[in-house]
């Protein structure tokens, strides 16, 4: 199989990317009916619809708007770029502000996030498929490299495939953050913010490694997101922070 792979159906060619994006939005969300089914939901039928709606959003509006900060341009079609551009970190910290002010709106004080999770790894994961293979046709490809991990994305340069080093990253973080929820109470909501600081710690780092475009201080649009990111969750890191130097402390001391 040649990458980028563009399958055909009846001689029409398909755009794996597209397809690979519809389903994991229609995955995604069975996935997350299926979890809401077995699981207690602390928030009610409506106030959830709302949330899910704040979350579309939100999602529809920052992927958009942070997808087009990668490589902005002031020309005639930039109306257009900004439809058409997107990126999923847009879409998950929009998604984030979009929930707290619906749920501002609707007075719904209980996080919300923790049914959202592995949806979410388990969407994104099938959509980086998507790109890695659809090659250098989608801008989530590598730089080049020697790395024994680089490949051939179509333009005949080894590169390294960062959707490939995403969903592994996700497979690790999925396994990890499934322990925790299986073996520590966690306080409603920990599980989100645990799942928003690995990831878009990730992404910081592996964005130095893609052909962007970089701004102020040598770091990308996606790069300051992150930091956003983590500066939004401050409090819970320090929060986080202190929960596990107790519990080593406790440990330490029973021994």
């Amino acid at each position: 199989m040649e990458i980028p792979y563009t399958p055909q159906l009846f001689d029409i060619p398909i755009n794996i990317h597209l397809i690979s994006e519809y389903l994991s939005f229609f995955v995604g969300f069975q996935f997350y009916r299926m979890l809401k089914k077995r699981q207690v939901d602390p928030i009610d039928s409506n106030n959830r619809l709302s949330i899910i709606l704040g979350a579309a959003i939100g999602a529809f509006l920052g992927s958009r708007i942070i997808g087009f900060l990668e490589n902005p341009t002031l020309d005639i079609d930039s109306v257009i770029q900004l439809y058409n551009n997107k990126t999923i970190m847009g879409g998950l910290f929009g998604g984030l502000l979009g929930v707290e002010i619906t749920k501002l709106f609707i007075k719904e004080k209980k996080s919300s996030g923790d049914l959202f999770v592995f949806p979410l790894m388990l969407g994104i994961g099938i959509g980086r498929i998507g790109c890695f293979l659809s090659g250098v046709n989608e801008f989530t490809y590598g730089k080049p490299t020697n790395f024994f991990m680089g490949m051939d994305l179509g333009d005949g340069v080894f590169r390294h495939p960062t959707s490939l080093y995403e969903i592994l990253f996700l497979i690790g973080l999925a396994f990890v953050l499934y322990q925790v929820k299986q073996r520590i109470t966690l306080e409603n909501g920990t599980l989100f913010k645990l799942f928003m600081l690995s990831y878009f710690g990730f992404r910081f780092i592996i964005e130095f490694i893609k052909p962007n475009v970089f701004f102020i201080l040598h770091l990308s649009s996606i790069q300051w997101l992150c930091i956003t990111c983590w500066l939004y969750y401050s409090k819970s890191i320090i929060k986080l922070s202190k929960q596990c130097l107790q519990e080593n402390t406790t440990i330490t001391t029973s021994h």
